[in-house]
């Protein structure tokens, strides 16, 4: 199950401990090394803390995110990996998107996550104004991501190919539906016949 970061926004989060809710997502903080959620910044009870490492949390549902008590909750300096990464003050959100070879295909609008790793799985791409008349949206899978920098993440193909590769990935069933006719195989009146 992928689930949008926009989705995200506004989730609750559910302490265990407090039998309820202690505050709500209201940004994610992604690790541009790896294209990783590692924290959410929390609206909650404590503005000195107000980061949720991801590691911290117990379950992901439609009901919200789980941990075990608001003691999961840290500042920004509590913890030197996420100051470095809140350091580099990276925004996926605010990327532009072009080819290797140059072309412009649009700016990030959303992306997706697995709620097991909160990894990022793909880019949903606004088209440029020329563009967005056929098509308003480019949804880039992880693996034709060649390089993030700052400004900009460079993708593998032209925009054809990316549409073409994601439509070979529509799902196609492996299974004998047992309700279909299928050929029945020959029976002994059929061989005679065929003599």
């Amino acid at each position: 199950m992928l689930i949008y970061e926009s989705k995200l926004i506004g989730t609750p989060i559910l302490s265990i401990q407090a039998s309820g809710p202690i505050g709500q997502i209201s940004s994610a903080i992604v690790d541009p090394n790896g294209l990783k959620i590692i924290a959410f910044r929390i609206n909650g009870p404590s503005p000195s803390a107000n980061l949720l490492e991801v590691s911290s949390i117990r379950e992901y549902s439609d009901f919200g995110i789980a941990i075990d008590s608001i003691d999961e909750l840290v500042g920004s300096d509590d913890i030197v990996r996420l100051q470095q990464v809140l350091a580099l003050n990276f925004d996926l959100l605010t990327l532009k998107v072009e080819s290797k070879k140059g072309s412009k295909l649009g700016k990030i609008i959303d992306f997706t996550v697995t709620p097991e790793d909160f990894i990022v799985q793909q880019l949903i791409v606004r088209r440029p104004t020329f563009k967005a008349l056929v098509d308003p949206e480019l949804t880039i899978p992880r693996s034709e991501i060649v390089e993030v920098t700052d400004y900009k993440v460079i993708v593998r193909d032209e925009e054809k190919t990316i549409r073409s590769r994601a439509e070979k990935e529509d799902f196609i069933p492996n299974f004998v539906n047992p309700f279909r006719k299928t050929e029945l195989s020959p029976t002994p009146s059929n061989v005679e016949e065929e003599s």
